[in-house]
């Protein structure tokens, strides 16, 4: 982040040399590419999400709230970065210095907060599915990040008193501007320590327990089963006369899809831990040294490392989730295109596949949508004719 450079106080300085060749090519084609590649992934997370129907589940919510927190990290820090490395010096103005200031730590912090929300919904899905069915669904969902949001957006005020612009006087009579903190190191260590508590340490012990957890109920012990969901399907299958088998293999299906969903929202989070790992290792080591340790080359890794933490999602989802897989490449356009069929054959199909809780609000809404599915000759009878030697059996009828 922009402010890691601020760390020292009172220091200083010798002759200015400017940024090597080097160090500009490496940070601006590396920072160019990490926060494009993710500026567009999260962009297209939000569409598939907010576009389509089926995509619009709770676990989903949570991933657009992270998405824009990552788009609010790569675009307020990217291109700071990128314009640092071509010019050497902070060139948005005291404006730029608070607002950007702010906007880093609100991405940042609303993305640790979301992700310890779908956390949360994950583990009362699977291990408490009964709680689920009223507590996991779409109109809660989105309560919990519209507090999420006004939290943080509360919480990272401060940013705007803590900023401030300053003018860095070397022995060549070189003057520089930069962005840093207008307090003291007595003053905003504290709140260093507060952020790297409640958004990082807090978050991924939580995270851990609860994915042990969620753990033990999906690879250790049968999956909980929803007493309503088995209650409808009973019904379902006394009527209809269906096997216990296709039923087993429907419970099959939800085990696996959802181990699925946890195994790709844990990956999520044990990059979080992983990319977020040196910055904050640098702070806290920092603050215990008479000198700080600003050295330039691992300083831009930390700061690739947070890049890389806010593009990589989108990549995890195509990766893990078959469902985004499709939506991205029909967003995409890239998809198989249908053929065009007569009118005459065309039926619309819709069907659900698997419904976990009530009120159409599942956690996972494993649902599947076919739309504008046509009856073609490979899914009706070659001939179908009354006069069909099938069909042309006698019937009688007495008379009274």
């Amino acid at each position: 982040m922009e402010n890691i450079t601020s760390i020292q106080e009172n220091q200083t300085f010798g002759n200015w040399t400017e940024y090597s060749v080097e160090y500009k090519v490496v940070s601006i084609l590396l920072v160019t590419l990490i926060c494009g590649v993710g500026i567009v992934g999260n962009v297209m997370v939000i569409l598939v999400v907010l576009t389509t129907k089926h995509m619009r589940t709770p676990t989903n919510c949570y991933l657009v709230s992270l998405a824009v927190a990552d788009l609010m990290v790569l675009i307020a820090a990217g291109l700071p970065n990128i314009t640092d490395s071509l010019y050497g010096h902070w060139v948005y103005g005291y404006a730029g210095c608070l607002c950007i200031t702010y906007f880093q730590y609100l991405g940042i912090n609303a993305s640790s907060c979301s992700i310890t929300a779908f956390t949360i919904e994950r583990y009362i899905a699977i291990c408490h599915p009964i709680k689920a069915q009223f507590m996991c669904t779409l109109s809660r969902a989105k309560k919990i990040i519209v507090l999420v949001w006004a939290f943080t957006s509360f919480y990272c005020v401060m940013w705007f008193y803590l900023s401030d612009i300053e003018n860095k006087i070397y022995a060549d009579n070189v003057t520089v501007v930069i962005c840093a903190y207008k307090v003291s190191r007595n003053f905003y260590l504290p709140i260093y320590f507060t952020d790297f508590t409640v958004f990082y340490v807090v978050p991924l012990m939580l995270a851990t327990i609860l994915y042990g957890l969620i753990a033990r109920i999906l690879f250790l012990n049968p999956l909980p089963s929803d007493p309503k969901e088995n209650k409808k399907k009973l019904k379902k299958d006394s009527s209809q006369g269906i096997s216990s088998k296709n039923s087993n293999c429907t419970s099959s299906t939800t085990a696996a899809s959802r181990r699925q969903v946890t195994k790709m929202l844990a990956v999520v989070v044990i990059l979080f831990a992983l990319l977020w790992m040196p910055y904050r290792t640098l702070v806290v080591v920092n603050s215990f040294l008479d000198t700080a340790y600003l050295d330039l080359w691992f300083i831009l890794f930390c700061r690739l490392c947070i890049y890389l933490n806010s593009a990589i999602n989108p990549v995890i989802y195509n990766a893990m989730s078959q469902k985004f897989r499709a939506a991205f490449k029909k967003l995409c356009n890239c998809g198989p295109q249908r053929s065009e069929k007569p009118a005459a054959y065309s039926m619309a199909l819709t069907y659900s596949v698997i419904k976990e809780t009530s009120n159409g609000e599942s956690p996972d809404h494993y649902t599947t949508e076919l739309d504008d599915l046509t009856a073609t000759d490979e899914f009706l009878p070659k001939r179908l004719s009354f006069d069909d030697s099938h069909l042309s059996s006698k019937v009688t009828f007495s008379n009274a």
